[in-house]
């Protein structure tokens, strides 16, 4: 949580955060400043002080909602900066961030960069700076790892609120597609519009935008919606022209958040339209079982590469291939069980293979995670993955967020 920040930064020599960016789609600056609508902005957090956020002048108002220190960015006089500069603006613009820093208190130490923002610019500016202030060291921290998201794996009351909320959105419009689905007639096993023309993925996807949007929510980084080969591949978004058929699985992968970058939340389920062969019925139960039974195991404080190992043992005992054996391989078992959620789809902690899990990929109370194993064979055309996120809760119980029932088959007319 927030308050953990300074004994984080204590216990990684880090003396300052420097945040740069938009206030929305930024998640370090949308969690220090609550998703204030900010178009650019720099935000300094000293260890043992409270933030100071830099804004325009045009801004103001939409940063005095963060609730924050503020210093207008306009009183750091760039025209003057920019003579001083002799007209470079890289250095005109280390120069400010040198004034900036000194004004927070910053003047030596360690300093953690964050945000979002132009690469070329920013690494630009920011090795000049490191010249200008030689006591400063600005460093970057390890993906997946860095203080901010070990402060945002611990969600408070409000944060758990904001998810639950976009879980239920989410199995709305996951409702809403299914009774969508339901209503079309089928024609030569395809599905078939009012007007006689078929069914595609991109009608489908568009329909679940619009829903997305009156709820207000948003898919930033698209959704999957796959069918046949494609669903077996498990990060393939589906190709938007091919029409809809009965018998083959879909996987349904949506996780959308509040609009203007906030909360997300991760959502899976596997449907066949009309009926299901054999064999899509054989690998559903087996992913299904696998599902409930890891479901059934998780424990407060439990070892989330333990888990990760346990889903192995359950899959390679129903004949299925693994990554524990072979991470090259393209069927069978191929990703990690499930990973944290917050405000990045993914985020601390992890369900990870143990050559590679830290002493923090744990179940600790106020964890949001999500669970989802999956089977993909590509060449058979099918694949099957199950998802829920779950909330660590103070009592140790694992509550998920947002149920919605585990049907395979989505019945058509026809």
């Amino acid at each position: 949580m927030k308050s953990d920040l300074d004994r984080l930064m204590q216990e990684n020599n880090i003396d300052a955060l420097l945040i740069t960016g938009a206030g929305m789609h930024n998640p370090a600056m949308y969690y220090l400043t609550g998703g204030a609508f900010l178009t650019h902005a720099d935000l300094i957090k000293p260890r043992g002080a409270a933030p100071v956020l830099f804004h325009t002048t045009m801004e103001r108002d939409e940063a005095a909602k963060s609730g924050l220190a503020l210093k207008n960015i306009t009183e750091y006089n760039y025209k003057e900066l920019l003579k001083e500069a002799e007209g470079d603006r890289i250095l005109a613009t280390a120069l400010r961030y040198r004034k900036m820093l000194t004004d927070a208190g910053v003047t030596s130490g360690r300093i953690s960069l964050y945000g979002k923002t132009e690469l070329n610019n920013a690494f630009a500016t920011f090795t000049r700076l490191q010249k200008l202030m030689p006591d400063i060291e600005l460093i970057g921290e390890p993906a997946g790892n860095s203080i901010l998201l070990q402060a945002m794996a611990t969600k408070d009351d409000t944060e758990i609120a904001r998810i639950r909320k976009m879980g239920k959105i989410t199995t709305e419009v996951v409702g809403l597609t299914a009774e969508f689905l339901s209503s079309h007639q089928t024609r030569n096993g395809k599905l078939v519009k009012s007007d006689g023309t078929f069914l595609t993925i991109g009608d489908v996807k568009r329909q679940i935008n619009f829903w997305l949007a009156e709820r207000g929510a948003e898919a930033p980084e698209g959704f999957i919606f796959a069918q046949g080969r494609d669903a077996a591949v498990p990060h393939s978004q589906g190709t938007p022209e091919d029409v809809l058929e009965t018998g083959k699985t879909i996987i349904f992968d949506i996780f959308p958040c509040e609009a203007g970058g906030g909360y997300y939340y991760d959502f899976t389920r596997t449907w066949s339209l009309g009926y299901a062969p054999d064999s899509v019925e054989s690998l559903y139960d087996d992913v299904r079982s696998t599902y409930e039974t890891i479901m059934s195991e998780l424990k407060l404080n439990g070892n989330n590469a333990e888990y990760q190992e346990r889903v192995c043992d359950l899959y390679q005992a129903l004949g299925h291939k693994t990554i524990r054996e072979d991470p090259t391989i393209s069927e069978g078992y191929i990703h990690s069980l499930g990973h944290g959620l917050g405000l990045h789809i993914h985020e601390a902690p992890w369900f990870r293979n143990k050559e590679y899990a830290t002493d923090q990929d744990i179940l600790f109370a106020g964890a949001v995670m999500t669970v989802e194993p999956g089977l993909y064979y590509p060449e058979q055309g099918m694949g099957v993955r199950l998802e829920d996120t779950i909330w660590v809760r103070p009592d140790g119980k694992m509550e998920i967020l947002a149920d919605y029932q585990l049907d395979l088959i989505i019945p058509v007319k026809g």
